[in-house]
Parts: C-alpha cells; structure tokens; sequence
C-alpha cells in the first residue's frame, strides 16, 4: 500500500503541472536534438498516458554507399526495467562514457545508434498510472512497434537504413517478441521498415535452463559446495514443476529464493561475473557502497538500476586504480543528461520506476521465448546470439542448454560445425569463438562477464561490423 501511495504522490505532480500549463492534458515535446542533427531525441506516446523516450545518434563515420546503406542499430536493455538510454548508451558503447570523455570502442563506428528506455516506466520513459505499465513481453513489443511507427513511417532516410535489433539480458526476450512484431506490421503495410536481423547477447531466454545450469558451474569453481548445491538442485526442481505447471509468479519468487540462497552459500558471488564477489562488496579493497542496502536489491531487483550501476561502476573504479572522477549514474542522467535533453519532465526522475516495471512484469519473467527464437529462424531472419565466459546469470552453459533445444532444420549441422578463433587487431591471444551456419551465428567471448562491450570491447566491435556488414572507406 505505501508503494502505490508512493506512486500516486508522485504521478499527482505530473498531474497538477498539466493542469496549470495545459488545462488538464498532459504535454510534452515530441522530439529535438542538437543544431548539426548528430543527435535527436523525443518521446512517443505509445498509448495514452504512457510514454516512451527515445535517443538518436548519427554515425560521424557514417559512409555512404550505393548498395551498402549504412545501418542503424537500436539498442533494448534487460532488467526488466533497465535503461537502454543510460546503461547501453553511457556505460557500454554510446559515443561518451559517465564521465562524458569519448569512447574510442563506440559501436557509431559500425551504425547509427537508437536508444530506448523500454519498456515505458523505465528511464526517462514513464506512464501516469501504474496500472499502465506492462505486464508481458508482447505487451512490451506492441508499444515498441508504436513508437517505430512514429519514427520510421514518415522518415525515408531511417526507412533506407536496415535496422538490426541488439539486447541484453532480458532484453533479448523483447527483442524477439518485437522481432516478430515488426515482421507482422511490416506484413500489413503498418510499417515501412527494413528489420536486418536480431541479435541477444547473454540473454535471459530460457530461465530454466540458466538456473540449473547455476549450483554445477559454482560447484565446479568451488564456489559452492555439495549442501549447498542439494538445496539449489531442490528450487529448481520446484522452479521447473512452476513453469511446467504454467505458474509464473510462483516461478519468480522461488527464483528469488535461489539467488538469495546462492549468494549466501557462496559469500556473494557476482551474478554478473562469477569470478568475483558481488559487486556491492569490495573491489580490492575500494568499497563501492554498503552490503545492507545492496544485497537487498539482488534477491528482490528492487533498485535494479543501482545493481547495474554499482557493478559497472565497481569495474571503473577498478581500471582507474581506485582513483577520483567517477559519475554515478543516476548522478549523471538527473543532473547533466536531463539539463541537455531539456524535454524531460520536471517531475520525471531517471530510473524512479524500475522497481514498479520489474513488479509489473514479474509473473512474465521466468517464461521461456526459445519458440519465438525459432520463429523468427524459421522466417530466415538474421539470428546471433553472444555468451560471455564469465556470467554467471545468463552463464555460456545455460545458453548453450536452450540453443540445443531449438527446433531450427539447419541445428544439427550448426552444432557439429567447428569454431573460429577470434581476436583483437595483431594481438593473437584468443579473445573468443565464433560459428555460423546459414542464419544462426554464434559468439563465444573469453574472460567476459554479463556485458560484453566492457570486458571485450575490441572484439565486441568487430562483431557488430560483421553483423551489420557496415559500409568502410575505400582505401
């Protein structure tokens, strides 16, 4: 009850301003951007009163070319209820970092970038009423596929473009739900888009798979022992029985149950790299923030935003020797960002409604997509998929469980295929693998935890060149 008070105090203000500057309709800009057009962003209604922002960035290496048009990657973060936005923008491979210095590993070397705060309460995207949120994938995918139409329908040059769909982590579930989305409204003339290809890097597919794949890698690394891996292998069996049985939420909390067990058998092992402890500890020996606040926010996702931040913040901290100069996020998108943008309204703080979007998609979470997976192979549409060695949450293993249960015609040949080296310019030391066979491609990368852009960005950039097939100068 005083989450949803919480919620109505807040959505009141939004309210109260409409009232007094617009007599009772909520206004807000539609889109801007920068005077030499590198950049524009905007909010699309994708229903009434739910709204989702959107961040535009034209490649400065864009390369025109008569049969190669140069292509637009647009970017969905998992969570549910991470900011694609902030999160994929400033902390992975957007065009500046949190301390607004330039990326040399940007991926607007390879394609135009779009970035989306999806679905509509996470961010600077939000609603007026909670109960506007969205409680599944497909729901999810429908507002994407609105607010495409508002930018690709009237715009010949973004409509000239392929679009590839990249994600992360649960983001990838929404990436193929759109996936499938889009190919429908283009089918039916509702949309004018060119959809390229897919691609999901350490995404929550097949939560089955991920969880039993947990308490055998931990155990392997001794990480955790035989106690604590029989009552793990007792909640996934329960976890199993739940989503056999259809029950979703049921499935959710006893997922909950799993991590908060895990991490106490293993003193907080790192989701998001099992090679470390969690990053709300200590990374050698810096303190990133305190254990009471933050182990809470891993076993619920309540404030998963500060889970995301605090681990790649624990990663920067880390290369800079323990040095001054790091930006928070949170910081950074409240502060300089909302001051750029000048769009975003008053009362609209970054990230205050991840926990309600996580909420309202709880009993969607654990569902498997694995067949819209194979849909869209099916309908010969570019597929890729990328592990990091590393994660533990969406783990090489677990992924590697839900590919072979695809029931794709080209799987068999695609598993007996041999793998391709990969490394990063001169450097021989292996950086990762790679195979492909007809539409499915597949990407193994070394010493990479759950976000692979930071921990391998050379190679991670060498494979968003071979998907997209960017245009590059003549010599």
């Amino acid at each position: 009850m005083e989450r949803v008070k919480k919620f109505t105090v807040i959505l009141c203000g939004f309210w109260l301003l409409s009232l007094f500057f617009n007599g009772g309709g909520f206004t807000i800009a539609a889109r801007t951007g920068t005077d030499d057009g590198s950049e524009r962003w905007g909010y699309v209604q994708v229903r009434p009163r739910a709204h989702m922002f959107w961040w535009y960035y034209k490649s400065p290496f864009r390369i025109e070319h008569p049969n190669k048009p140069w292509p637009i990657i647009l970017w969905l973060q998992g969570g549910p209820g991470g900011s694609g936005v902030a999160i994929g923008n400033f902390e992975e491979f957007g065009p500046l970092d949190t301390n607004l210095k330039p990326r040399n590993s940007t991926w607007l070397r390879k394609a135009d970038l779009l970035f989306v705060d999806n679905p509509v309460g996470t961010g600077f995207s939000f609603v007026e009423d909670e109960k506007l949120l969205v409680k599944t994938d497909e729901e999810a995918a429908t507002d994407l596929t609105t607010l495409l139409k508002g930018l690709f329908n009237k715009n010949k040059a973004l409509q000239n473009s392929p679009l590839h769909i990249f994600a992360e982590s649960y983001g990838g579930k929404y990436a193929v739900t759109l996936a499938l989305s889009v190919l429908k409204a283009i089918k039916s003339k509702t949309l004018k888009l060119n959809l390229a290809g897919v691609t999901i890097g350490d995404s929550w597919i097949s939560p089955e798979d991920f969880v039993f794949s947990w308490a055998p890698l931990l155990k392997d690394l001794s990480r955790i022992d035989n106690s604590g891996v029989e009552t793990a292998n007792m909640l996934t069996q329960q976890i199993k029985k739940q989503i056999e049985n259809g029950q979703f939420q049921e499935a959710t909390d006893t997922w909950n149950n799993l991590e908060n067990m895990i991490l106490q058998t293993s003193n907080y092992v790192d989701f998001y790299n099992f090679l470390l402890d969690s990053a709300e500890e200590k990374v050698e020996g810096i303190t990133v923030s305190s254990s009471s606040s933050t182990r809470s926010v891993v076993g619920g996702r309540t404030g998963l935003m500060q889970k995301y931040s605090t681990y790649l913040e624990s990663l920067r901290i880390k290369a800079s020797n323990g040095g001054d100069g790091v930006t928070s996020l949170p910081d950074l998108m409240n502060g300089h960002v909302k001051n750029k943008l000048k769009i975003i309204p008053p009362h609209v703080t970054w990230g205050f409604q991840a926990q309600y979007v996580f909420n309202a998609q709880s009993g969607d979470f654990m569902k498997p997509r694995i067949n819209e997976v194979d849909q869209l192979l099916a309908k010969g549409v570019n597929f890729t998929i990328y592990t990091g060695q590393v994660d533990l949450i969406c783990s090489t293993k677990g992924t590697q469980a839900w590919v072979e249960k695809l029931k794709w015609k080209g799987l068999k040949e695609f598993l007996n295929m041999d793998r391709t080296p990969l490394y990063c310019g001169d450097d021989k030391r292996t950086r990762g693998f790679t195979k492909s066979y007809r539409n499915l491609h597949f990407y193994w990368f070394l010493e990479t935890g759950h976000f692979a852009p930071v921990d391998q960005p050379c190679v991670a950039l060498d494979m968003v060149g071979a998907i997209t097939q960017s245009p590059v100068a003549s010599k």
